[in-house]
């Protein structure tokens, strides 16, 4: 049922918010620049990894040694705004049409993160990632990761319809409030750095 219904509410989506889609496509063109699409792998279901799309919210600006600039200096007003209305996930709808994500699942975290979770925590890896989740109505980048990873396997452990179908309607309410955006002093959300530096 939950494949069933990401497949025909992700097309019906695709369709029904095309001009939206495109029409942010051409501001951030217009005002950030090209590419409009933010590309990069994350892990999957069983850690499988697949490239993620997001719209980009930041500049490619950069140092005198070619280093990227820090996010909250790359995040532009505009992106702040596509950030806040949550438009920056719509290209993760062709994510969910192919599979490789769900409406609901804990979010797909870097790569980088893999050998850093703890065995509960790597738990988040038995269902599909998702564009929103239970860690993302109940704090977002304002908790920490310990609890955002507690939220995740939560979900993991008493995952239903009905839970996803609460989950979605909470969401919608999120993004009007513009809730949880980020973490105190910080454009998103600091890096996960591990637990006591690793597995445990």
């Amino acid at each position: 049922m939950k494949r069933l219904f990401d497949l025909t509410v992700s097309l019906l989506a695709l369709i029904s918010l095309s001009m939206i889609i495109g029409i942010t496509a051409l501001l951030i063109r217009l005002k950030i620049g090209s590419p409009v699409l933010f590309k990069q792998q994350r892990p999957g279901l069983n850690e499988k990894l697949f490239y993620v799309y997001k719209f980009r919210s930041m500049t490619n600006e950069r140092d005198e040694a070619g280093e990227l600039l820090p996010d909250d200096i790359r995040l532009t007003s505009f992106g702040k705004v596509v950030r806040n209305l949550s438009l920056d996930e719509l290209p993760q709808l062709w994510n969910v049409l192919k599979g490789d994500m769900s409406f609901v699942g804990p979010r797909p975290l870097l790569v980088e993160y893999l050998p850093l979770y703890n065995e509960r925590q790597a738990r988040r890896h038995e269902v599909r990632p998702g564009i929103t989740g239970w860690a993302q109505v109940n704090g977002r980048n304002a908790i920490s990761w310990e609890e955002k990873f507690e939220l995740d396997v939560w979900y993991v452990e008493n995952r239903s319809f009905w839970l996803d179908m609460k989950i979605l309607f909470m969401t919608v309410a999120k993004v009007f409030k513009s809730e949880g955006i980020s973490q105190d002093g910080q454009a998103t959300m600091r890096k996960f750095e591990g637990n006591n530096g690793g597995k445990q």
